[in-house]
This record gives C-alpha cells, structure tokens and sequence, in this order.
C-alpha cells in the first residue's frame, strides 16, 4: 500500500475532516503524511481510495480535540503527522498518548507550551498605535489603532481575541506577515492572507507619541538590575525591531556593563548635582 499524501491547507478543521476519514478506514499514521502542501486536491496519492467515510465509527474525547486544536497552532515539523499518531493511540484505548510522561504526549504538550507562550508574547510585546482621525476615516470605518507583530506560530487569530474587552469598541487592526485581524467594533475580522494594505499601514504608522515614549522608557531602565540572559528569557530579541523602545536596548545593556551598573544610575541621573552613592557588595 502507497502513502497517502494530503494537504489540510493549515486548518485545523480540515485535518480533523481527513484525520475522521483515515480512522474510519483505518489508515495507520505509517501509511499517511501531510509532507505535501503542493497537492491540489483532499487526498494525493498514487493509489484509488474511497472517497466516502469507513463503516468504523469512533468516539474522541473532547479533551483531546482541545489538545489537538491548540496544538495545531505550532508550526513546525511533523504538525500534522503527530496529531493523527495521538489521535490513533487515543481512539485504539491508549489515552497516555495524551499525557506529559509519554514519548508522543511530551511532544504535544511542548507544542502547547511554546503556543501559549507566543501567545502570551503577543499580548505583552504588541504595541497599538493610533491613527489620526478624519470624518472621512469614521465614515469608511477606518481602524482607530493599529500594530505590527511577527509572531513564531499561528496563534493570532485566537489569542487577539485578548484585546476584544480590553480596547472597548474601538476599531482596531493587527498585521503580520501572514495573516492579520480586524476588529470593527463588534465583531473580529479574520483574514488568512494579511492584505498588502493592512500591512503597509501597520508598518508605516508613526506614533505621534513616540519620542515622549523613549525618553521615558530611557530614564526608568535601571542598570544596577540589569541581568541581561533574564531579560531576553523575557523578552526576546526577535521583537525588538518591532518595539518603539527596541533600538535603545542594546545602547542601554551596553551602557549598563561599562559603568552605569556599578553606579545603579543613568548617566543624565548622574550627572546632576548631589553626592554620589556607589553600590557596594553586600
């Protein structure tokens, strides 16, 4: 027997259509693959299947899908072939495929971790800002706030659900190289394939805030605390070309390790007037 090559087009309920139709048929994950994104139809392979569900029907517990949902967000190797190897165990009474402790549910719940981890990346490192608004701009619904963010996995159509409650029923908009979102007041738009123009608008806006912004961000980083690996654990340094403070943090960790930690101040701090207190070791 051939394998079969399929193409879920990156959606989650696509695969779960074609994962449905391999278990009803009983297809082993050995003699399956989703290593083949350029193939146009549901199902690629150089053999005759049946285009109609297999008599074996079989019940999946609700848990598991939310795993494999969440997971699916992941990109990266085997994305879809070790959903389907979990899927089989699952459904053949092997639920330790769902667990932390196994070989396939300690891969799954890595995938998890790194997920939710983007997705809190988007939350903590997206900065919106705001348009200029015209009678014409209210007219057409032009977004109020917009931002740029270039996330590891596909995670922003879910976790910008987070900004709903918290920006009220202002319009706003999130562009990535991807996809990108719309949220028009009520409802949030979804679009797989950012369009051009969303992107040129998040990437080109200027915030009439910014320099305001910097000298703050300037004055209040503490050298004296700096720990720099701490730091990029926390914030990574693939987001700094898209935060407004980004380009002053190396001039700053720079600063920090040739003076300004040992003092514990900024130089614009330093240089006014009073006495100096150096740190000592305690």
């Amino acid at each position: 027997m051939g394998v079969i090559c399929l193409d879920c087009d990156g959606l989650f309920e696509r695969w779960r259509q074609q994962a449905r139709w391999l278990l009803s048929h009983q297809v082993d994950p050995s003699q399956v693959s989703w290593a083949a994104p350029e193939a146009a139809d549901l199902f690629a392979t150089d053999q005759q299947y049946p285009e109609a569900l297999g008599p074996l029907v079989v019940r999946i517990p609700r848990q598991l899908l939310e795993l494999l949902e969440s997971s699916a967000q992941y990109r990266g190797e085997q994305r879809w072939s070790l959903l389907y190897e979990v899927l089989w165990r699952v459904s053949h009474g092997d639920r330790t495929a769902m667990l932390a402790g196994d070989r396939l549910g300690s891969e799954l719940h890595r995938r998890l971790k790194q997920v939710r981890r983007e997705a809190h990346h988007l939350h903590a490192f997206l900065r919106f800002v705001e348009l200029p608004q015209t009678e014409a701009a209210e007219a057409i619904a032009q977004p109020q706030y917009v931002a740029w963010h270039e996330p590891d996995h596909d995670i922003l159509r879910s976790a910008s659900e987070h900004f709903i409650g918290r920006m009220g029923r202002h319009r706003w908009l999130i562009a990535t190289p991807g996809d990108g979102v719309y949220f028009d007041g009520e409802q949030l738009h979804h679009q797989r394939q950012c369009p051009p123009a969303w992107q040129q608008l998040a990437q080109q806006v200027e915030d009439p805030h910014g320099a305001l912004w910097l000298t703050y961000y300037s004055h209040i980083f503490n050298p004296a605390r700096l720990n720099p690996k701490v730091m990029q654990g926390h914030l990574p340094a693939r987001f700094w070309k898209n935060l407004p403070e980004g380009p002053l943090i190396p001039a700053l960790i720079s600063e920090a390790r040739h003076g300004k930690q040992r003092d514990g101040q900024a130089s614009l701090i330093g240089a006014r007037e009073g006495k100096q207190i150096r740190l000592g070791k305690t």
